[in-house]
């Protein structure tokens, strides 16, 4: 059997380092990540999260699922009934122009353009 010599190890290191960090990006850009609890379902072409929010993602819900999960269940706001409601399909305008809606918890969850 072949002795691998410490001058030989860097490659092997280095590569094994490289696919971990590669990993791990991968995994850190997904749609609803970290707090917002992953995907619940979409609303169109956005993807509307686990905590009610609208992910900031630019691809495509419909298209990522593959039409699955596409019908999400209407969520009741509390004490709020603007009409604005995450996987309602409807959106709000604020004074400033930004397009948003109201998560179950009555906070505002902002479209990107």
């Amino acid at each position: 059997m072949e002795r691998v010599t410490h001058q030989h190890r860097w490659p092997l290191l280095l590569g094994i380092l490289l696919l971990c960090s590669a990993t791990s990006v991968m995994a850190a850009n997904t749609p609803c990540s970290g707090r917002k609890g992953g995907v619940a379902g979409c609303d169109g072409d956005l993807f509307l999260c686990n905590d009610g929010s609208i992910s900031g993602s630019k691809k495509s819900c419909t298209a990522y699922l593959g039409g699955s999960r596409s019908q999400v269940a209407r969520q009741s706001l509390q004490g709020n009934n603007d009409g604005c409601a995450c996987g309602s399909g409807a959106f709000c305008t604020g004074p400033r122009g930004g397009v948003y809606c109201l998560t179950p918890s009555g906070k505002k969850s902002y479209r990107r353009h």
